[in-house]
C-alpha cells in the first residue's frame, strides 16, 4: 500500500506540475514533507541541494531521492516511474497533435496563461529555500550574489557557476 501511495503522489505531482523541475519543488516539498511525513524539511533542503548538483533531470532525481527515503531502490524506482509516466504519455499525445494545433488561438492562451504561473511556481520554490535556510549565514549570501551575477552579467555557464560554489563552499565551510 505505501509503494501505490508513493507512486501516486509522484505521479500527480508529474502530471500537474508544468514549467520543468524547478517549479516542481513546491509540489514536492507539499507532498514530502507537510503531507506525507516522508522527510523533513532539512532533508529536503538536502535533497534539493544535492538535486542541483546530480546530473539528470530535476523531476527525476527528486523522486528518486525521496523515494529512497521512503522505501530503498525499490522506492526510488516506483517514485522516479510515477514522475515520469505522466510526462511520457503527455508528451506522447502533445508530440502528435502539436504541428496541426501550434497556430491555434485557444492553445496559444492557455501556454499564455501557463508562462506567469510557472515563474510564480520558481517563485515560491525560491523563497521556500530561504525559508527553509538554504540562505543561512554571510558566506552563502555571498556566493549565492556572485552564481546570480556571474550568470546573469557575465553570462557564464551555471555548470562552472555550481563546480565554483561547490569549491567555495568546501574551502569555506570545512575549514571554518
Amino acid at each position: 500500500m505505501a509503494m501505490l501511495k508513493l507512486f501516486w503522489t509522484f505521479f500527480k505531482i508529474g502530471l500537474f506540475t508544468v514549467g520543468g523541475g524547478y517549479s516542481m519543488i513546491p509540489f514536492v516539498e507539499k507532498e514530502a514533507v507537510v503531507i506525507n511525513h516522508w522527510i523533513s524539511k532539512s532533508e529536503f533542503l538536502e535533497i534539493v541541494s544535492l538535486d542541483t548538483v546530480t546530473p539528470g533531470p530535476i523531476a527525476v532525481n527528486l523522486a528518486t531521492f525521496v523515494g529512497y527515503k521512503v522505501n530503498g531502490v525499490l522506492g526510488s524506482i516506483i517514485a522516479t516511474i510515477g514522475v515520469v509516466l505522466p510526462s511520457l504519455i503527455l508528451v506522447t499525445i502533445i508530440a502528435s497533435l502539436f504541428y496541426s494545433f501550434r497556430r491555434n488561438r485557444a492553445v496559444q492562451a492557455v501556454l499564455n496563461g501557463l508562462k506567469p504561473a510557472v515563474i510564480a511556481l520558481l517563485l515560491v520554490s525560491t523563497i521556500s529555500l530561504i525559508k527553509g535556510k538554504a540562505i543561512f549565514d554571510i558566506w552563502s549570501i555571498i556566493i549565492a550574489l556572485a552564481v546570480f551575477i556571474g550568470i546573469m552579467i557575465f553570462n557564464l555557464h551555471p555548470m562552472w557557476m555550481i563546480l565554483i560554489a561547490g569549491m567555495a563552499g568546501f574551502l569555506i565551510y570545512y575549514f571554518k
